[in-house]
């Protein structure tokens, strides 16, 4: 009779341990239904075989079925607690359902296991979703306090010191690994970026300038680069950064209209040939920005005024300018010099005056818009008489 049961027992272990085999293959080429079926064969009710059930939560993962996946861990962390793995993959289930508060704390389970570099830099992935900066930056400081030369963790610690606008903590945040590997294709851009959002345009320009070097020809190199010489006053190299990034990625109205106006700044006559087009690529791409509308209409009335080609073309964009942005007060006396300089007197006089009210008393242009007024009366007065 023993002998029978022993025998038993062994066929059944057997055949588990033959089950678990090919679950095992199917698994591992992605016949994961036809795994979950054979495994399902083992599952007996209350006798839960962890082993089995793993392999069956592996599946389910797999699978993209995540939230049987996350039920699955759940019970292994409870049939095995002190199984870091199976917290683990619970909380990649909840943060591939981009299930971030349960994500959060699935993490946190597991560093009370073990203080896992990775697992801190996702917990801080998924503070940064919900737009919990301090959190986020406190959780990828404490992986990079491990892991310091992590170039993935210390990108998105600067991205979120930079997104907050402390330009000199995402500088400093970068200076250990730099002083490893100053060249860095990743490091060292996020760091010229700080610069150049600070206002430090020569910094950034250096940066950007080595990494142009060094062979990184990517968009953001070229446009930093170029916005970088432009900031400077070398209107000749950054035209020639900007358009460059142009021919990696033409898609960005503000390069467009960054390329436009350096051209303008670098006299590049003439505007129809040269500048207009330019804008033109710009206005067929922009969505209805009243602020960037504005800037555009600028450039335009900017250079029809240049070149005095037409007084009328540049007072038609001046006013669409003004009409975008109303606290562009310059645009009313400009378009008053412009029918003055194109003998409309009574317009000239009527926009002058409409630049006085808004005007600062004592500034520049109101002592220039105040004595056009009075010219303007005067020959206007002839005129009548």
């Amino acid at each position: 009779m023993w002998i029978m049961v022993c025998a038993s027992l062994w066929a059944q272990t057997t055949h588990r341990d033959s089950v678990l085999v090919q679950a095992r293959y199917l698994k591992s080429i992605y016949r994961t239904d036809d795994a979950l079926t054979a495994l399902s064969a083992l599952v007996q009710p209350g006798t839960p075989d962890e082993e089995v059930l793993a392999e069956m939560a592996d599946c389910h993962f797999q699978n993209g079925d995540y939230e049987q996946a996350a039920d699955s861990y759940f019970l292994l962390s409870s049939l095995s607690p002190g199984n870091v793995i199976y917290r683990i993959r619970r909380m990649q289930t909840f943060f591939r359902i981009k299930a971030w508060p349960q994500c959060i704390q699935a993490g946190r389970e597991v560093l009370q296991i073990d203080s896992i570099p990775a697992v801190l830099s996702i917990i801080g992935d998924c503070f940064r979703q919900t737009e919990q900066a301090d959190s986020a930056l406190h959780y990828y400081r404490r992986s990079l306090a491990q892991k310091p030369l992590d170039k993935t963790v210390l990108s998105k610690a600067m991205g979120v010191l930079i997104d907050r606008q402390d330009y000199d903590g995402a500088i400093r945040q970068s200076e250990a690994f730099l002083t490893e590997d100053p060249d860095n294709a990743t490091i060292a851009p996020l760091a010229g970026l700080a610069h150049y959002r600070k206002g430090d345009y020569e910094s950034a320009q250096k940066v950007f300038q080595r990494q142009e070097d060094i062979g990184n020809d990517t968009y953001p190199v070229h446009y930093y680069l170029g916005q970088s010489y432009w900031h400077t006053k070398v209107i000749y190299r950054a035209e020639e950064e900007l358009l460059a990034a142009w021919q990696i990625d033409s898609s960005d109205v503000n390069l467009a209209y960054s390329i436009a106006a350096v051209k303008s700044e670098a006299y590049r006559w003439p505007f129809e040939k040269e500048v207009k087009p330019w804008l033109d690529k710009a206005m067929e791409m922009i969505q209805p920005d009243p602020a960037m509308m504005s800037r555009l209409h600028q450039q335009y009335g900017l250079g029809y005024y240049k070149t005095q080609a037409s007084w009328d073309k540049a007072i038609e964009h001046y006013k669409k300018a003004y009409k975008y942005n109303p606290k562009f007060i310059s645009a009313l006396s400009t378009i008053a010099y412009c029918y003055e300089v194109n003998k409309d007197y009574k317009n000239a006089l009527e926009w002058y005056e409409k630049y006085l009210k808004v005007a600062k008393p004592g500034s520049k242009g109101y002592e220039f818009a105040t004595k056009s007024i009075e010219y303007l009366k005067g020959e206007l007065f002839m005129v009548e008489k």
